[in-house]
């Protein structure tokens, strides 16, 4: 898969969770199919009812893989990235943290999410968050400007994470760290995965083997990688997710196969900081 193919396809996906409030896989399936259903989602990735009660009605659009913000340990006057940013759901819980003589910059490639951040912020009078339009391999800020970038399964959509890690480094101050909710594979995956632009905006294809996903972020120069969780993809959701029986049924796969895919999948929290 070539890098615009895969940007190109990632963007049409997501302009349509922004436009129709559907999933990450663009059916609207049970689990994200309204506000509700996009709660209980977060609650089960580790947002409590109080973080949730934050952000004002359709920010959370249900498409975390963990809540990087429960140990990112957010002090007042922090300036915060957000590395694709989305309807602005972690956004604004970091706001509210960071409180008045705070920021929050939010940054996401799709003009659709950034509207709707955009109109959810104004809604819910959140005068210290900003969204701005940009790729997260390029992204739209000064270099030593933030004190913590946070992201949540956003950065294995990347075609190129190295340069995103990159980029992440440059953009933090001195002593700034980065908190990432993400998915790796813990295996190969079968080569028909890992060529379906299908299974990649699934976030399944594009995801990076863990070692060399932690390697990624050593690159870059960060210090004191540390993995705070890691949990295997629940297979109940695999086996329900519309996209995954499309995937399925486009290449052919069995049922044995749906399940050591399943297994092979895992959401990590990775901890990060840049050298004072």
């Amino acid at each position: 898969m070539k890098a615009e193919e895969i940007k190109q396809a990632v963007k049409s996906n997501y302009a349509k969770v922004a436009l129709q409030n559907l999933s990450c896989c663009g059916t609207g399936r049970s689990c994200c199919g309204t506000a509700n259903a996009a709660q209980v989602e977060s609650k089960r990735v580790g947002y409590s009812d109080e973080e949730m009660s934050v952000a004002p009605e359709g920010a959370n659009l249900g498409l975390g893989c963990g809540n990087p913000l429960a140990h990112a340990s957010l002090q007042v006057g922090e300036i915060v990235l957000d590395l694709g940013s989305g309807a602005g759901f972690d956004c604004f819980i970091a706001a509210a943290r960071v409180g008045a003589t705070g920021k929050v910059i939010g940054v996401d490639m799709t003009p659709e999410m950034i509207d709707k951040a955009k109109q959810n912020a104004q809604r819910g009078h959140f005068e210290n968050v900003e969204f701005r339009l940009g790729e997260i391999e390029e992204l739209p800020v000064p270099e030593n400007q933030v004190d913590v970038v946070i992201s949540n399964c956003v950065i294995n959509l990347s075609p190129d994470k190295k340069k995103v890690f990159k980029e992440a480094f440059r953009v933090l101050r001195p002593g700034g760290r980065v908190m990432i909710s993400d998915i790796v594979i813990l295996k190969e995956l079968p080569e028909v995965i890992r060529k379906s632009v299908e299974a990649y905006v699934g976030c399944v294809a594009g995801a990076l083997k863990k070692k060399e996903y932690l390697a990624a972020v050593e690159a870059a120069g960060f210090h004191e990688i540390t993995v705070l969780s890691e949990d295997i993809y629940p297979i109940e959701l695999m086996a329900s997710d519309p996209l995954v029986h499309s995937i399925c049924a486009d290449l052919n796969l069995s049922a044995n196969a749906v399940s050591d895919l399943a297994i092979s999948v895992a959401s990590i929290k990775v901890y990060a900081t840049k050298p004072a």
